[in-house]
């Protein structure tokens, strides 16, 4: 099937006739097909005619029998190209083509910001195994459902620093976030403000229409030298939405002190400063107090922050009629030297 439609200039291919080529073709005039039967039709109708004239001959002007041979078939095979050539011109009217379409999808691409808290008290095992795992978890699960954004990780304890910058490398950032540990940054504390301004610093250059920062934390801040208000002010004017998320449980919960024993100690959850940054970035607060609400604040946000799919169509249409138009072109030359020759005048008997 996939030769005939290569070039057009391959005309004298048989794989033309298959059915399933014909089958393949969309017919702009297929009311064309339907006289196709009435072809034969016709000229069996006009060799009965001639038949009945024939007896009537014999009745008038011979007597005794009359022997047939075989060669008086070879006067009917003018009428055979004939008839293939009347066939082919009825193809050809039916306009056979082939539509190639298309359908390219793509996106404009969100730069996303994840900005995690890694302060001790993250350690805390209200989630599963603790409050930093489930944290990983879970943005591992959100960067998998999303596609053709830009995404890049922060994190902060006493200190803030960018360890992935934004990026389409989706491997890289999960290897990235997989490394994330309590510990990792020495200066222990919640610098939230220090943390959403090298998140800011990171996209206020972006070129991107929509620009969203996740700040995950379980804290009010504590250190740093940015205060969260004037940070969440700076993402509102670089036009950056903050989504704010307050991880924990209000009241008494387990942690593991260093030698492996297992404590309890009373925590409380200070909202309004993570509400208030979330109401002047134009973004939303979340509260996840385990790891299911978590995981639905982040479904969430994956639906709100949804890029616009934009679609381009590109339709080719290819006439097919000039094939069987030569082909018919050939067979009604054939006819024509046909018809000078011995056969058009073969006898029937």
């Amino acid at each position: 099937m996939q030769q005939p439609f290569k070039t057009l200039f391959n005309w004298f291919d048989p794989d033309w006739f298959r059915f399933s080529t014909f089958s393949s073709y969309d017919w702009v005039e297929p009311v064309f097909l339907y006289f196709i039967p009435a072809v034969p039709l016709l000229l069996i109708l006009r060799w009965l005619l001639a038949l009945e004239v024939r007896r009537k001959l014999e009745i008038a002007f011979f007597k005794g029998s009359i022997t047939w041979h075989w060669s008086s078939l070879l006067r009917f095979i003018p009428d055979i190209y004939l008839m293939a050539f009347l066939m082919l011109v009825l193809v050809a009217l039916a306009r056979p083509q082939r539509t190639d379409e298309r359908v390219t999808q793509y996106t404009e691409g969100i730069d996303i910001m994840l900005v995690l808290d890694t302060s001790g008290s993250m350690a805390l095992k209200d989630f599963k195994p603790n409050r930093l795992e489930a944290a990983k978890e879970v943005a591992l699960n959100f960067i998998s459902g999303r596609s053709q954004d830009r995404i890049g990780l922060v994190v902060f304890a006493g200190d803030a620093y960018s360890l992935t910058p934004l990026t389409s490398d989706y491997d890289l950032l999960r290897e990235n976030i997989k490394s994330i540990k309590l510990g990792l940054i020495s200066n222990d504390g919640t610098a939230i403000g220090s943390a959403l301004g090298v998140a800011i610093n990171r996209m206020c250059e972006s070129k991107s229409k929509s620009k969203v920062i996740i700040l995950i934390s379980d804290g009010e801040n504590t250190a740093g030298n940015i205060d969260p208000a004037t940070a969440a002010k700076l993402a509102y004017g670089f036009n950056i939405k903050i989504y704010t998320i307050g991880i924990g449980k209000d009241g008494l919960v387990p942690y593991e002190s260093d030698n492996g024993q297992v404590n309890y100690i009373q925590t409380r959850l200070d909202e309004t400063a993570l509400r208030e940054i979330a109401r002047t970035a134009t973004g939303a607060f979340y509260r996840a107090s385990d790891k299911n609400s978590l995981n639905l604040i982040f479904q969430r946000i994956n639906r709100l922050e949804k890029a616009e799919i934009k679609e381009s169509r590109f339709r080719n249409t290819q006439d097919y009629y000039q094939v069987y138009l030569k082909w018919a072109i050939l067979l009604f030359l054939i006819w024509l030297l046909l018809k000078c020759t011995f056969l058009s005048n073969a006898l029937e008997d």
